[in-house]
């Protein structure tokens, strides 16, 4: 089921030609694409099915610094700003709000974990502290649980998935982009190693520049044009609750993390609780995933699914070029697990008695699109010029969104990067260099 989205229109008349078409309407792309616009380039932004269907309308919504990979730092401090300024700019609401992120566990070896990430968060300025049981207790109140300690990042937060993604598309539009749902990508035009133009199921788009923000599509869109993109999609599940008592604003621990939303109701799910779907595009780059599959052999199952016969990592999709096999799954929409939903609600029941009646309003599962070491790809393609490659979040992306999307807006007008975009370089996942897998 997907969740609900603040509707985007349409723009039904195809441009002969732009200066970049996005491909993707998740916030990556969304963001792309407004950034692209304020730099005063023509954009188009093709969808095909309707913004933000898949993982950015399904995210828990969080913006944070706390616990990030070292090498995602820069873009997080970077997004944050960003996001700071995206309503006023805009003249939305994207829901985002600083209202602190708090981590409690009562795992020793976890919180040892977040005691080893603090000497990042000083390298970098984030304003994050240590908790020990008492300061715990008093952020998240009137538990059951008796916590060991936790991580409090004062300046993380939250965004709504219903808005953002529309909010920016919305804005890329007053900008002069024109969006395009329900118009599928079926491959490049391209001339001398080059491209020219991006073929659609409505037509042509003439272009100098392509950000393929395709999400848990982008390596099985690049494959036909020669290039490798390592990447799987994890399966996992969420619930959105009714509105109910507050019991904080942004939550994690062991076994449920919580991000309350805008009319009162709490977005919920288990952090790291996956299943890997075996595929056939999954076979042919397990050996490059095997790394992070071993360091998270407790947290995520295997399984084979739907996805083995249908959508970006089918049987179908790896042994030919159909180029329809976009439009044939206009959105990946996998069931959430019931035996998952089951376990969060009572593991939130569990722990709050105020939630002890709490209601599902929706439930749903996400394919969540990540690389061999869990950090996004934000990079020049070397076998396509002007092609751009934004995916691989890793289950990051809405809350980097922002900065991915300005990132990839200075590498597309040849501007000095606002951070080094060297870590986000594809080669790093194809030229033998060492996997080493980020948090969670």
């Amino acid at each position: 089921m997907i969740p609900a989205v603040l509707p985007v229109h349409s723009d039904e008349t195809l441009p002969d030609a732009v200066d970049v078409v996005v491909i993707g309407g998740g916030i990556v792309g969304t963001a792309s694409a407004y950034y692209l616009a304020k730099r005063g380039l023509k954009v188009a932004l093709i969808e095909k099915g309707s913004v933000a269907c898949e993982q950015s309308s399904r995210t828990w919504g969080w913006c944070r610094q706390q616990n990030r990979d070292r090498r995602e730092m820069p873009l997080s401090l970077l997004s944050m700003r960003l996001w700071d300024g995206l309503a006023g700019e805009i003249g939305r609401d994207l829901g985002f709000r600083r209202t602190g992120l708090v981590y409690a566990t009562d795992d020793a070896k976890m919180l040892a974990g977040w005691e080893s990430w603090r000497p990042i968060a000083e390298e970098f300025g984030v304003n994050t502290r240590m908790l020990g049981a008492a300061e715990a207790a008093s952020l998240i109140p009137q538990t059951r649980r008796k916590w060991l300690g936790g991580l409090h990042s004062v300046e993380d937060g939250k965004a709504e998935p219903a808005l953002a993604s529309s909010a920016l598309a919305e804005g890329a539009r007053a900008l002069g982009a024109t969006i395009h749902q329900n118009c599928a990508a079926r491959g490049l035009d391209v001339t001398n190693g080059r491209v020219t133009g991006v073929v659609t199921e409505k037509g042509l788009i003439r272009a100098d520049a392509v950000v393929c923000a395709a999400g848990a599509w982008a390596s099985r869109f690049l494959r036909p044009h020669e290039v490798t993109f390592p990447q799987a999609a994890v399966r996992q599940t969420a619930l959105r609750t009714r509105p109910t008592a507050n019991v904080g604003e942004v939550l994690y621990s062991p076994d449920f993390a919580m991000t309350r939303r805008l009319d009162g109701s709490y977005t919920c799910a288990i952090s790291g609780r996956a299943v890997l779907e075996l595929t056939p595009q999954g076979i042919r780059f397990g050996r490059q995933f095997m790394p992070q599959f071993i360091q998270r052999l407790k947290a995520v199952q295997m399984s084979i699914g739907k996805s083995f016969v249908t959508g970006p990592e089918s049987l179908g999709a790896t042994l030919t070029n159909d180029n329809t096999v976009f439009e044939k799954t206009r959105v990946l929409d996998p069931e959430p697990l019931a035996r998952q939903v089951q376990q969060i609600v009572a593991n939130v029941r569990g722990t709050f008695p105020e939630l002890a009646d709490v209601q599902i309003e929706q439930a749903w599962g996400a394919y969540v699109d990540c690389t061999p070491d869990s950090v996004p790809v934000i990079s020049a393609l070397d076998r396509l010029g002007g092609v751009f490659l934004a995916a691989g979040c890793s289950g990051h992306g809405f809350g980097v969104g922002p900065g991915i999307g300005h990132l990839i807006t200075e590498m597309v007008a040849g501007d000095t990067p606002s951070i080094d975009p060297t870590p986000f370089r594809l080669s790093r996942l194809l030229d033998g260099s060492k996997v080493e897998v980020g948090p969670i």
